[in-house]
């Protein structure tokens, strides 16, 4: 959660971002480029995790058939939130003809699809977590014309595109639901070994850290499959190894999943034990992510819109987003924004002020277990 508003912050307040992509290697630089490629662990790290959850949910009590309602309602419930209050916290907008189904709606839609695998046996949620995994990269080219009528589900499902609803009316899919169905299904299946002893657990779970980060070393170097970009040699080495670790997220390749989720693996191999008090804090980050996520994106927003003020008398196109910068971009003043350091500093200050507040609502959701709050 925490590395996570570190993007987000750099999305509102980076003077850089209006001036190009910072994984653009023939213009950004190494810190920037890091600051962007180390964020690219959130979204595969939760979606996994929340496969995780209701796996550990069904040995706590809870039937299939409990556990599928409870998937299904939450899940649609994140679809809602996406397209209303998270939507309005991106753009500070009320505009209704255009939607974005990002992180939460794949999420949501990945938690729907979960209620019915949850139905298999765990081999079989493991089969079809890894063949839709390591597979749908073979379908890059399928364009969502060769479905005619039914385009626009190709376009939910994998392809990734705007689609015009109505003359009136678009939703552009930044997260296609495939292959992050997989992961949440690889999640489910994990759960299994997070119930093992410690030592068995701790030791699984490190040798499959290891085993993707090398199929990850293997299958990137071959620049066969895997991912739609391939890795070039570049001016320096750093920058070389740059374009071999920059895969595509939008939607998440193979290469780029194998990337994330295999050091992933390792620290949760290596936290797994007493954590002492210096990680209590983001413990209680991750005890709340739901409210953590709508929280600090309004927050940052509101920052980012005082600072607007006071250096330019007026919200300098903030009022479109971030998600939206290609309209926006024009708006902003030539010199809006701070450099990396500002950005970390501004950071910095949104965790600080957040743990509180989070604190707060994670001791609510203790005393008042289950209910409406169990939707946060």
């Amino acid at each position: 959660m925490v590395v996570m508003a570190l993007d987000h912050t750099r999305d509102f307040v980076s003077h850089d971002a209006l001036l190009f992509h910072p994984l653009d290697l023939t213009q950004t630089y190494a810190a920037l480029f890091f600051t962007r490629w180390i964020t690219h662990f959130c979204a595969p790290v939760f979606c996994f995790l929340a496969g995780t959850s209701a796996f550990l949910s069904s040995t706590r009590g809870k039937t299939k058939t409990v556990l599928a309602r409870f998937l299904i309602t939450r899940g649609l419930w994140l679809v809602l939130l996406e397209l209303t209050v998270i939507q309005f916290a991106w753009t500070f907008n009320f505009d209704t003809h255009f939607r974005v189904g990002g992180v939460i709606w794949a999420l949501g839609w990945s938690m729907v699809a979960l209620a019915a695998l949850i139905y298999l046996p765990v081999w079989a949620i493991t089969t079809f977590a890894i063949v839709m995994v390591s597979t749908h990269n073979l379908f890059d080219s399928v364009p969502p014309e060769a479905f005619g009528s039914l385009g626009w589900l190709w376009n939910m499902l994998h392809a990734g595109n705007p689609i015009e609803l109505s003359p009136t009316f678009t939703l552009y899919i930044q997260y296609p639901l495939i292959p992050w169905i997989g992961v949440m299904a690889a999640g489910y299946a994990y759960g299994a070994v997070v119930k093992l002893d410690w030592v068995q657990r701790r030791r699984r779970t490190l040798w499959l850290g290891i085993m993707l980060c090398a199929a990850f070393v293997v299958i990137r170097a071959t620049n066969i499959y895997g991912d739609p970009f391939p890795w070039s040699r570049q001016q320096s080495l750093l920058f070389t190894v740059f374009s071999f670790i920059k895969c595509e997220k939008y939607p998440p390749s193979l290469l780029y999943l194998l990337m994330t989720l295999g050091p992933s693996f390792i620290v949760l191999a290596l936290l797994d034990r007493d954590l002492g008090n210096f990680w209590r804090p983001f413990i209680v980050f991750g005890r709340v992510p739901l409210f953590f996520y709508i929280v600090h994106l309004f927050v940052i927003h509101v920052i980012a819109l005082l600072i607007s003020y006071l250096r330019y008398g007026g919200p300098s196109g903030l009022f479109v987003g971030p998600l939206f910068q290609s309209e926006a971009r024009p708006l902003y003043p030539p010199d809006y924004g701070f450099g990396l350091a500002g950005v970390y500093a501004v950071w910095l200050f949104v965790v600080v002020a957040l743990y509180p507040v989070c604190r707060w609502f994670a001791e609510l959701k203790q005393r008042r277990h289950g209910g409406w709050l169990s939707y946060l």
